[in-house]
């Protein structure tokens, strides 16, 4: 009886280890994911926080070459300061990732209008600065681009793994939640009407 005891009592052991390395493992796994999430999602505050900062010197030059219309700059200037009332410390909920994205697109809708009114200003776009300024603004759009996909990639490996057996089981006890995508903007899936 002692024997049966005693080898009752190593198995219990055994499953309890093999329990806890596989715990263990999940668990380091999903954290290095989030990590790598939590990086990507850095890099791309980190982009969008060139473009903010180069909406002032945007805006300047703007108004110096030219009697700029106050709305259009004025609508600029507040998009970016609610771009700048929006940030987390680590990759957003879903909820969080929809507010910032509503702010970003507020912005992107801002600029688009600023530089549609600038073509009525031929001696602006003339200007260095300005031009200067706009090929800047292009590279970090670019960028944007470019990082929200990298985020996309490194959010969809930790939300598979996260969903996996046995890690979702793992991820739901230690508080692991699914990371949010960036989505396109509503209608984006429609062609342009084009309309000479």
């Amino acid at each position: 009886m002692a024997k049966w005891l005693i080898g009752c009592a190593v198995l219990a052991l055994a499953v309890v280890l093999v329990v806890g390395l596989l715990v263990g493992g999940v668990y380091n796994r999903l954290v290095g994911l989030n990590e790598g999430v939590d990086s990507a999602w850095a890099q791309v505050e980190n982009v969008y926080q060139r473009r903010a900062d180069l909406i002032p010197n945007l805006v300047e030059t703007v108004k110096g070459a030219a009697e700029f219309e106050r709305e259009t700059l004025q609508s600029v200037i507040e998009a970016r300061a609610k771009v700048g009332q929006v940030s987390f410390d680590q990759a957003p909920t879903p909820e969080q990732m929809q507010q910032f994205q509503a702010t970003q697109d507020g912005l992107s809708s801002a600029l688009s209008r600023l530089l549609v009114v600038v073509e009525r200003y031929p001696e602006l776009k003339a200007t260095q600065a300005y031009r200067d300024l706009q090929v800047q603004l292009e590279g970090t759009e670019n960028r944007i681009a470019v990082e929200r996909q990298r985020y996309n990639e490194v959010a969809r490996e930790y939300n598979t793994t996260r969903n996996r057996i046995p890690a979702v089981l793992v991820a739901g006890l230690l508080g692991f939640p699914e990371k949010a995508y960036f989505e396109s903007k509503p209608g984006a899936e429609e062609p342009p009407k084009v309309d000479f």
